[in-house]
């Protein structure tokens, strides 16, 4: 066991050293060394050479202890296993440790359904008031049952009444009397009561089952399931129509990219998402929002759930009206009235919010207005990428690959914010005007540009004729006195009105 430890012979080994004491001695086991090393020690000055015998055969214990061992080594490689599939969905903590990154709750699901539920909800009642609304929002397998159930219930309600007034005027003991006149002909029973009222309801009209003139009951209730059975047919048609021609499905055509990336656009940052319609039938008017949802909290300390923030898409200059004939890169400027003002690369990784995009527009096959949703995450949003392109030229027409709708590329983007990236353009602008501005001045001056900072100026007898003369520079070309130019002199310096107006 210890041999396998050693892969090469170490230049220094420490052994303990044990010294002959007078008295008796208590039997000391000296740990196990291989055969053949010695140590060397420099402090000690002599070698000292072990000799080991073979080790020992293992006995049960040992076998067990190195069951033990093996059976921890396993569960420790199956745990190191487990962090490093963990590891892509996890994040460092503030000290570096691997900390599970906590998934998000969507607000609106990628098939635009919205994630909410409605709960204690005490005004039910207020659900029966818009009894058609609420029977075409209802799913197919309701819808089905309640339709199948008005016609069946009302069926069976007026063929029960049409048996009950058989049954009180006694037509059902007098059905071998020939001189008997019923109140409905060949009614024998409640089958035979139930199918006149099938055929009364739904205007069949066999021939065989007739109402007679002796039986006024019989006339008004007849007249009143005519009426009650066309509303119903009016109200059950309504709703299947109306469900059946939603333009929910519609929106399955309109799709949206998977992801939304941040790159620059005429050198300034913007937001981009990809959108495109799968039908040969376009979206008439087709207008395009987005919303940011991001919970915050208010200076006076409120706390906003799921605060929503618009994105302008372009509305003042119409760019959110779309012409959706071939797959469109929607953009959002990040400027300062964006909610992405001051978001670099790296806050972008710790922030938490949602994109919600929204597309409208009329069915131009049925006329009705149709919605499309999406959302993007924050880790959704990917930061210095751009969509592939998907369009080329065919013969005769323009062609359309939307294998790439989803493909995006990297390009090179800065990691800092727009506001950064503002600053650092309008610094480097502003160095531009003054270093070209400061070399025309050199250019335009010649001299002495100003006079001494002290006010140092020659005295008034060599200024009225002892031959002083001040120095000159170029106003336009033309050399000037100093004395001439005393209306520009103020707070020892000179300056002149064409030089001012060129500042």
């Amino acid at each position: 066991m210890a041999l396998e430890n050693f892969t090469s012979i170490p230049e220094s080994i420490s052994l303990p050293v044990t010294e002959k004491r007078e008295g008796p001695t208590d039997d000391v086991t000296e740990p196990s060394t291989p055969a053949g090393i010695f140590n060397v020690s420099e402090e000690l000055g002599h070698v000292v050479t072990t000799e080991t015998a073979p080790p020992p055969k293992a006995s049960s214990n040992n076998r067990a202890f190195q069951a033990k061992m093996a059976a921890r080594e396993a569960q420790a490689e199956a745990y190191q296993q487990q962090k490093k599939v963990q590891g892509a969905g996890s994040e460092k903590g503030k000290f570096g440790w691997g900390r599970n990154k906590r998934k998000r709750q969507r607000y609106v699901e990628k098939n635009g359904r919205c994630n909410v539920q409605h709960g204690n909800m005490r005004e039910t009642y207020r659900y029966l008031t818009d009894i058609f609304t609420t029977l075409v929002d209802l799913n197919w397998r309701c819808s089905l049952f309640v339709f199948v159930m008005a016609y069946a219930v009302t069926w069976l309600f007026f063929g029960a009444i049409w048996y009950l007034i058989a049954y009180c005027r006694g037509d059902l003991d007098h059905l071998e009397d020939e001189t008997w006149t019923p109140c409905v002909d060949n009614v024998n029973g409640f089958i035979s009561a139930f199918l006149f009222s099938i055929e009364t309801e739904t205007t069949i009209g066999y021939g065989y089952r007739v109402i007679t003139d002796q039986c006024p009951v019989g006339t008004m209730l007849l007249l009143l399931q005519a009426i009650l059975g066309s509303m119903v047919n009016a109200f059950m048609v309504g709703c299947m129509f109306v469900k059946i021609s939603q333009p929910n499905k519609r929106a399955e055509t309109l799709v949206f990219s998977r992801n939304a990336v941040i790159s620059l656009r005429d050198d300034r940052l913007c937001l981009m998402f990809r959108v495109g319609d799968l039908r040969s039938s376009h979206i008439v008017g087709a207008n395009m929002r987005a919303k940011l949802i991001k919970s915050k909290q208010t200076q006076e300390g409120e706390f906003i759930p799921l605060d929503q923030t618009d994105i302008s898409l372009g509305f003042e200059t119409g760019d959110d009206r779309l012409f959706l004939v071939s797959p469109l890169v929607i953009s959002h400027e990040i400027d300062s009235r964006s909610a992405f003002w001051d978001m670099s690369q790296a806050q972008l990784e710790k922030e938490d919010f949602e994109i919600v995009v929204i597309l409208e527009g009329m069915v131009e096959a049925t006329g009705m207005t149709c919605q499309a949703r999406s959302s993007y995450l924050a880790e959704e949003v990917l930061w210095g990428h751009r969509f592939s392109p998907m369009m080329s030229l065919a013969e005769g027409f323009f062609d359309v690959d939307y294998g790439a709708f989803h493909h995006t590329f990297e390009v090179d983007t800065p990691s800092c914010s727009a506001r950064e990236l503002s600053l650092a353009a309008a610094r480097l602008d502003a160095h531009l005007y003054w270093s070209i501005s400061s070399r025309l001045d050199e250019e335009r001056w010649e001299g002495p540009n100003l006079l001494d900072p002290m006010g140092k100026q020659a005295d008034s007898g060599s200024a009225n004729g002892k031959g002083g003369v001040g120095p000159k520079f170029v106003v336009g070309g033309t050399p000037e006195n100093q004395d001439q130019s005393g209306q520009g002199e103020q707070n020892g310096s000179v300056t002149t009105d064409q030089s001012e107006s060129e500042a």
